[in-house]
């Protein structure tokens, strides 16, 4: 894992960048990025283990892993900005994130004035394809012990590519560059968190 160069080509791809050591370093930078504007959530390890949502005035931040139920995924895909992290992230500079309902996926690409990326630098792979086996292999994998789904991978650890239609890992975006009027911001944490 190279993090200079993978910050390097975010950052000629059109990203902005910030690196951090520390998970309360983090949050406390994205406290004041995020001051005085709502707030979407997309599930998220990695935004769970540094406590960002806790930091936020109350009322102006949507999470459903806090408030169950559509209207909030509603109000976090109308938020000014959307924090979210990823599965995997390529020295080359790429992006990519799995999903299961979809919300945090679309949120990543539409509707915000801003996004961060919050990621460890641990989820830093060397191309493509190792960031599509990281997202389904060890991220999904891994995510999926969380939910009470009878799903194979539960079993053994594996990704099988399932049919079942309790699946979670169903739709895979791959950000390139931000998307078109749509500033966002990579920002990087040398602790490993998140899957």
């Amino acid at each position: 894992m190279n993090i200079e160069k993978t910050v390097k080509n975010l950052e000629l791809r059109g990203f902005a960048v910030k690196h951090f050591a520390t998970g309360a370093q983090a949050a406390e930078y994205l406290k004041d990025a995020c001051a005085g504007q709502t707030v979407g959530f997309g599930g998220s390890m990695t935004l769970e283990s540094i406590g960002i949502y806790e930091m936020l005035p109350e009322g102006s931040a949507f999470w459903h892993w806090r408030v169950a139920g559509s209207e909030t995924i509603e109000k976090a895909a109308h938020a000014d900005i959307y924090l979210s992290s990823a599965n995997a992230i390529t020295e080359n500079g790429e992006i990519v994130s799995i999903d299961g309902r979809g919300n945090r996926i679309a949120n990543q690409v539409f509707g915000h004035k801003k996004v961060f990326i919050v990621s460890s630098t641990s989820k830093i792979v060397e191309d493509m394809n190792t960031a599509f086996d990281r997202s389904r292999s060890i991220a999904a994998v891994e995510n999926g012990k969380r939910f009470p789904y009878n799903i194979p991978c539960k079993i053994d650890g594996k990704c099988h590519d399932c049919r079942s239609p309790e699946r979670i890992c169903r739709a895979m975006t791959v950000l390139m560059m931000p998307m078109i009027g749509m500033e966002t911001e990579v920002v990087l944490i040398d602790e490993k968190l998140g899957y």
